[in-house]
């Protein structure tokens, strides 16, 4: 079942930086007004370029909404999102946390095979921006065909705050 506005987010891990380090993302949003983002992949043309810097840049603009924290996540290992984040000055405005095994794109509904572009036969994670006040969803865009961006760009999350 895909989440939707209403939902409660998912009581898991993910990672942040190390396998050690791990953020229950539920714990996390508890109490707090969080951005979601999830993308395919770190590194990935798309979302290294406009999709992620995006969030990054608007920072200040969300803060000034009232928002907590930004994390961006995606099906890579900690080591690989901590590495996207320090090429993209990401410190201090958007948390960079990895979801290994899936467990919480699956939780989600938003996985998606990403064999054909990504060259990997697990799953990804579907591009998807996401505003969630004490960690029930209030504001939710997936892109429909799971890797463009359109619905789910910085700017139009921050019309909708």
């Amino acid at each position: 079942m895909t989440v939707k506005c209403g939902d409660k987010l998912p009581n898991v891990y993910l990672h942040e930086n190390t396998p050690d380090s791990k953020v229950n993302i539920s714990e996390l949003a508890a109490g707090k007004k969080v951005i979601i983002v999830g993308v395919p992949g770190a590194f990935t043309p798309c979302c290294s370029k406009d999709f992620v810097p995006d969030f990054i840049s608007d920072c200040g603009k969300y803060k000034s909404k009232g928002v907590d924290e930004i994390v961006c996540i995606s099906v890579n290992d900690p080591y690989v999102m901590a590495a996207w984040g320090k090429d993209l000055n990401a410190g201090g405005k958007v948390r960079m946390l990895a979801d290994g095994n899936g467990v919480f794109t699956k939780a989600l509904g938003l996985e998606k095979d990403f064999a054909d572009t990504l060259g990997t036969s697990s799953s990804r994670c579907k591009r998807f921006s996401m505003y969630a006040e004490d960690g029930v969803v209030k504001k939710l865009f997936v892109e429909p065909d799971g890797h463009s961006v359109t619905c789910s760009k910085s700017e139009n999350l921050l019309s909708q705050l």
